[in-house]
């Protein structure tokens, strides 16, 4: 079994990123390099990926997280900026759990707990006590397993436009982080 490295999401790994999202996912949740970068330079401390010394630079998973306003949602592959916080209370701000690929060959290691460890630490550690995703492509049973239930029906149906750019199948889910 390879030994992976989970570390802190850098500048330069969106190549090999673009390349684990393109493994995973169907054209339609692919996202571009600036919508990604914006997400990493939102919130360095959440974003974080693995990697096997036996791979040579090719990442086998990563994940982008960062802290948004409660009630709204982030745009699929839409550049974010910061331009909100300084008129958000952060007793109103989420953990956004944006995006956790594995590429097929890190599958099975345990990496997507992993980096969802590390990630929510640093979440924690910054105050945030709440956190939202969306689930797709099947995934909302493995979300659950961590915690997260479906938003109220009122919830989701508040943020139906964007939530449609995820899929027919995208489900908002929520959690509160322990404290």
């Amino acid at each position: 079994m390879t030994n992976f490295t989970v570390r802190p999401m850098v500048l330069s790994d969106l190549p090999a990123v673009l390349a684990v999202q393109a493994s995973c996912y169907t054209e339609v949740l692919l996202e571009g390099e600036s919508a990604l970068a914006s997400r990493l330079a939102l919130s360095p401390a959440t974003c974080w990926v693995a990697h096997g010394p036996a791979q040579r630079g090719t990442l086998a998973a990563y994940l982008f997280t960062h802290a948004w306003p409660e009630d709204s949602l982030p745009p699929l592959d839409g550049v974010l900026d910061d331009g909100w916080r300084p008129h958000t209370a952060p007793d109103t701000l989420t953990w956004f759990v944006h995006d956790m690929a594995v590429a097929p060959g890190g599958r099975g290691a345990g990496l997507a707990p992993r980096l969802y460890a590390a990630a929510q630490a640093a979440a924690h550690a910054a105050g945030l006590r709440r956190s939202r995703l969306i689930a797709v492509q099947s995934a909302a049973p493995w979300w659950r397993r961590l915690g997260y239930a479906p938003v109220p029906a009122q919830t989701a149906a508040r943020h139906a436009g964007k939530l449609a750019a995820y899929g027919a199948s995208a489900v908002l889910m929520e959690r509160t982080l322990a404290g």
